[in-house]
């Protein structure tokens, strides 16, 4: 029977309640947004307001992509020098207050511009790239190496089926007519649920303690008395490095380096890169604009409906890692999961109809498995002391690469809207074809690396 210590450490309860806040309020800010240039620039035609809403995304994304880069490092540090907690409920304190900004917008009429302020005060408390990088390197704190993919890809899990019930609910919520002013009930809501994650973070959730994280390494593969890969016997490495190389006992008694070399590391980062660039500037930001015109010209319940399709990828690329890691190499998974996702933004470029959409969505099944796989692998590289650091600068990376995704492609999308609104979408499969390649040559290199072990159930 699971100890209700144990229980207290469990971190999904906080990406839960967190993601269902930020559905609701991704939602709410996209119709708030829609209905006041739609007002504004009334009878300017169909055309001008998708570029009026383009741009706005386009100024919101780039304000919430690079203002975490003052804070996100130092909360980082902060988090794996004093306290885990500290890049978790510092972001989720500027969640709360951003929201409130935005609520304060939709009620006082404030001007539509003031949101801006919100990403800031937003991004300079974290933002996303600290939040996941305290949730990450919690779980991973809390997880062996042979079931850390499996850990990570849960706590994607729970995100996902979070995400799933938010947007479902979503655009129902915000036909309800509780107040005068749409969109206020849903910001309100999302607002309520960061509380109550900020309150459950600080009174309820525990930090997993080491001899918590030994305890079940004692048997990852649930047999009893059969030793662990990761036993505690193994020698730690030395403090020169500590980042990147150490040697240990493998299962031969022989060492093998279970850290890769820079130039794999190298690999791995520009794969995640590479990845984001087509994820983040296809599905983020061009997604939500495509579905607002014609042919499509969704209202907000079908938006929802399209939102929560979306999130149904974290239940399939969870039962994928589940059973194809037993049979197949981290390497494989990442590479299947991309060619899922090209193959995918390929047939939604010639989205015409609603069923076409869901089926483009349907073929994406295996979207998430790439970036929490390559966050795995690089976290069993990585000394425990050093995993906030470590993963904060994998997400700060991909922070800057949604930013400069976001301009890009809402700038190709609004020259292309005339003629082939779809044309970011085959972009975007180039890219994430492209990404494949540095993942083939880490599975090269490590063709003939000997140790590893596939997630054990």
């Amino acid at each position: 029977m699971v100890s209700l210590i144990v229980v207290r450490t469990w971190i999904e309860p906080v990406v839960a309640g967190a993601q269902l806040a930020g559905s609701l309020y991704d939602t709410g800010l996209l119709m708030v947004v829609k209905n006041y240039y739609n007002s504004s620039a009334e009878g300017a035609g169909e055309v001008a307001q998708q570029k009026a809403i383009s741009n706005f995304y386009t100024i919101y994304n780039l304000v919430l992509g690079l203002s975490p880069l003052l804070s996100a490092y130092f909360l980082a540090r902060l988090g794996d020098e004093k306290h885990r907690k500290i890049p978790i409920c510092g972001p989720l304190c500027g969640y709360l207050l951003s929201r409130l900004i935005v609520l304060f917008v939709i009620l006082l009429d404030w001007p539509i511009e003031v949101i801006y302020g919100s990403a800031a005060l937003n991004g300079l408390s974290g933002g996303f790239a600290t939040y996941w990088s305290g949730i990450m390197a919690l779980a991973a704190l809390g997880s062996s190496e042979s079931r850390r993919s499996l850990r990570l890809i849960i706590i994607e899990l729970s995100y996902g089926v979070a995400g799933f019930i938010g947007s479902l609910a979503s655009g129902h919520i915000f036909t309800l007519n509780l107040t005068y002013r749409q969109g206020s009930t849903l910001i309100s809501f999302s607002a309520a649920l960061y509380l109550l994650c900020i309150l459950y973070s600080l009174c309820v959730l525990k930090v997993p303690q080491a001899g918590q994280l030994s305890h079940a390494n004692k048997e990852p593969n649930g047999v009893k008395g059969e030793p662990s890969k990761n036993s505690t016997s193994e020698p730690q490495a030395a403090e020169g490095t500590r980042l990147l190389g150490a040697r240990v006992a493998g299962n031969s008694g022989s060492e093998v380096a279970l850290t890769p070399s820079k130039v794999i590391l190298a690999l791995l980062f520009t794969s995640a890169v590479l990845y984001e660039l087509a994820v983040a500037g296809a599905i983020v930001d061009v997604l939500q604009l495509f579905v607002l015109k014609e042919p499509l010209k969704w209202d907000a319940v079908m938006i929802g409906y399209g939102n929560a399709s979306g999130y149904v990828i974290f239940i399939t690329s969870f039962l994928g890692i589940y059973a194809l890691s037993r049979h197949l190499r981290d390497t494989t998974m990442i590479a299947l999961g991309m060619l899922s996702f090209s193959a995918g933004i390929l047939i939604m470029a010639f989205a015409r109809w609603t069923y076409l959409y869901f089926v483009a969505r349907a073929v994406m099944l295996f979207t998430l498995i790439p970036l929490p796989t390559i966050r795995s692998t690089i976290s069993k590289r990585v000394q425990e002391s050093s995993y906030g650091k470590v993963f904060v600068v994998l997400q700060l990376a991909l922070n800057i690469t949604g930013v400069i995704a976001s301009a890009a492609y809402n700038r190709i999308y609004q020259a292309t809207l005339g003629w082939f609104p779809g044309f970011c979408f085959i972009l975007s499969c180039i890219i994430s074809t492209l990404s494949i390649v540095p993942i083939g040559i880490v599975a090269y290199k490590e063709s003939d690396r000997q140790g590893y072990s596939p997630i054990s159930s």
